[in-house]
């Protein structure tokens, strides 16, 4: 059995999946694994909507028309790569982060950290059971609209994009990653300043 550790040290995103979709009771556990994300205070800050079948092509319609109404809208040959793309994703998991205003003891950054730790454990658990996964801000994320169609009224959550899900076309490629220690310093003492 392969350790858990070689899961996490070998998970990629895959971008390119076609059906089928995490089953109900896969689904049920990479979601739960959300669950298990480290929450400071417990607040469970994160909302998911599930996107599947023929709400793939509304979310499509939707999140391109938005794009192409903006002050950057897609080239004809960016749109046509979209549509094609999530015309074959099976399954789409629309990530916000909830703003409760009547908590200010645990600040709006610990709870969007605290969703993006819910994500992450999303994306391993989808890998550790076999679906490829892919965490965008693309399309029409930063779109106020984008937001509020999907029911994430913008007084009340953060949208932090989506999860494509489902099989992967390929095998997931291995990326090669930097060494840990490009990215460490050990502390002693306070620096003068």
């Amino acid at each position: 059995m392969t350790q858990p550790i070689n899961f996490l040290l070998s998970r990629s995103s895959m971008k390119l999946v076609t059906a089928p979709a995490p089953n109900d009771g896969d689904l049920a556990r990479i979601l739960q694994a959300a669950m298990a994300a480290p929450d400071h205070g417990s607040l469970q800050p994160w909302r998911f909507k599930i996107i599947r079948g023929p709400a793939i092509g509304k979310f499509a319609d939707f999140s391109i028309g938005l794009r192409q109404q903006s002050d950057t809208p897609f080239t004809p040959e960016k749109e046509a790569a979209t549509r094609a793309w999530l015309s074959e994703v099976p399954m789409i998991i629309a990530v916000a982060c909830h703003i409760d205003y009547g908590n200010t003891a645990i600040s709006e950054t610990e709870r969007v950290l605290a969703t993006g730790a819910a994500v992450t454990n999303i994306l391993n658990a989808a890998y550790m059971l076999g679906y490829g996964a892919f965490w965008s801000t693309g399309i029409a994320t930063y779109i106020d609209e984008f937001q509020a169609g999907l029911g994430f009224d913008s007084l009340d959550y953060r949208f932090l994009g989506f999860i494509a899900i489902g099989t992967p076309k390929m095998s997931i490629p291995q990326k090669k990653r930097p060494h840990y220690t490009q990215f460490i310093d050990e502390w002693t003492e306070p620096l003068d300043v």
